[in-house]
């Protein structure tokens, strides 16, 4: 019998076919309406297909409930090995909430858009595969896992595909992809000639003899192929187009699960490695620590620069990825889950903030897009008065941004405030310097993240808000549903306990403690 978290991705997989099929027939009806002059009944054929999609996404939830309830499933077919530990739980968690929250969104939002049962169909297969490449137990089927992902990601950022802007950005972010799959292939090459074995629960035992500076090259090599996915800077040069051209439920996805998928993919293939490197182990945990200081200087000052709303924010996610990054980077040097958990609860906590906040910048662009040429960027001098006209965007979008800054009692406070207090426990005077470090850059991203707010609430509408038209009911309930879950996480961080302390316990494990 399988697993219930196999039927999780099945279910979404599976449907996706059927939900573009049913796109079709929507427009068939439509087609055929037209030439018999016959007034459409329903909603236009793109609701069809979200309708689809949204009861794929409602039936995933019951696999879901069901996995988060057994304890370390696994299931292996052939060639084909998956294990659905607590980091695999974590990442469902975040797609598939994010999804369906993305898939509420987007109908209404999409309304005139052509093909978007393409749409529908690939969020699904998004969704699917993020769940498996988190289950995933061997380097062969990992890799599968994220080169599905990749397509998926790839053909969303680009669906506007008569955007000139969208394309290039699609492009660009196909490229460096394919560019870190090969690194990603040569990786998996000198795993092999070294273990024998791509299973990964295999190589601890088939890697004691192993050569560590093999290995270390490997390491260096995924680092470097799934870093493009993670925004690793300076692997990162995609992310801002991609995030700006693509509709801002993809927007959404990418910043607050694929990035954190690309960041995961990269943990499953290193923490089999990092304990056989015989000695090197603290190079890791400085490589890491190195990293996360990086991502957050460069995307804080990068997001300074913007005035467009979506590239920065783009940004502001290589800095946000920076604390994923530096908590990590704590628990591979002490040995101790507390970094670890908090660099999992800003994962979350990160996927919840900036999913607000590209979603409500999505709404705002479509309710100002009547001033605006098509698909054109939203500034920040565009939000001027935003918040007369639309009180509640204007209040979970500030909520998100403040959030992100760090700014308690939200859910970014808490996670941050945990990954320092980790930091300072490690007892290493220069882990101390970069708790300093980071939380002086936290204080710095409210130099971009407090002007976009404040734009908002200026007296002054600008006249794109003031000729703005009204933003459809299914649009605003994912903004309240997430800006709740910012606030609430804030108060009572605990509430994600049963996601952070499974996937902290699953790295440990993995290291060997």
């Amino acid at each position: 019998m399988m697993p219930a978290f196999v039927w999780l991705i099945l279910v979404l997989v599976l449907a996706a076919p059927l939900v573009y099929l049913g796109g079709h027939v929507g427009r068939l009806r439509q087609l055929v309406a037209n030439a018999t002059s016959v007034e459409w009944e329903t909603d236009p054929p793109n609701h069809l297909s979200q309708w689809l999609a949204l009861g794929a996404l409602a039936v995933a939830w019951i696999p879901f409930t069901l996995a988060a309830r057994a304890s370390d499933a696994a299931f292996a077919l052939g060639t084909l090995a998956l294990r659905f530990d607590g980091i695999a739980l974590l990442l469902s968690a975040l797609a598939l909430g994010l999804g369906t929250l993305v898939a509420i969104f987007s109908g209404a939002y999409l309304r005139g858009e052509k093909q978007t049962e393409k749409f529908f169909a690939l969020l699904l297969v998004m969704v699917g595969v993020m769940i498996g490449l988190g289950a995933a137990r061997d380097l062969f089927n990992l890799w599968v896992w994220f080169e599905a992902l990749a397509v998926a990601s790839y053909m969303l950022v680009a669906f506007q595909r008569d955007e000139r802007a969208s394309l290039e950005a699609g492009v660009k972010y196909l490229v460096q992809s394919a560019a870190g799959s090969v690194m990603i292939l040569l990786g998996i090459a000198l795993v092999l000639a070294q273990a024998g074995t791509l299973d990964l629960e295999e190589l601890g035992a088939r890697l004691v003899t192993a050569d560590s500076n093999l290995l270390f090259a490997a390491l260096a090599l995924f680092v470097i192929g799934f870093g493009v996915k993670a925004a690793l800077v300076p692997l990162h040069t995609w992310l801002p187009d991609a995030h700006a051209h693509a509709p801002s439920g993809i927007s959404a996805m990418l910043s607050g699960v694929v990035i954190e998928a690309g960041l995961i993919a990269m943990l499953r293939v290193m923490l089999p490695l990092i304990p056989h490197l015989q000695g090197q182990g603290n190079r890791v945990a400085v490589l890491f620590l190195v990293f996360g200081a990086i991502n957050l200087l460069a995307g804080n000052l990068l997001a300074l620069r913007q005035t467009e709303v979506k590239r920065l924010l783009a940004f502001s996610s290589v800095a946000q990825v920076g604390y994923i990054v530096f908590g990590l980077g704590i628990t591979f040097w002490s040995g101790q889950g507390v970094g670890a958990q908090g660099a999992f609860f800003h994962l979350l906590n990160h996927g919840l903030m900036k999913g607000l906040a590209f979603l409500a910048a999505g709404a705002l662009l479509f309710a100002l897009r009547a001033g605006l040429p098509r698909h054109a960027p939203l500034t920040i001098s565009d939000l001027a008065g935003a918040a007369r006209r639309y009180p509640v965007i204007a209040f979970a979008f500030s909520i998100a941004l403040l959030g992100l800054g760090g700014l308690p009692p939200l859910a970014g406070f808490m996670s941050k405030w945990q990954i320092f207090v980790a930091g300072v426990d490690a007892g290493n005077i220069w882990i101390d310097v970069l708790v300093v470090f980071a939380a002086l850059n936290s204080v710095l991203s409210l130099a971009y993240y407090a002007p976009l707010v404040n734009a908002m609430y200026r007296g002054n509408v600008s006249p794109l808000v003031a000729r703005g038209t009204p933003v459809p009911r299914a649009m605003v309930v994912p903004l309240v549903v997430l800006a709740v879950g910012v606030v609430v996480v804030g108060v009572a961080p605990n509430v994600l306990d049963w996601l952070t302390q499974p996937a902290s316990a699953a790295l440990l494990h993995s290291l060997g403690y």
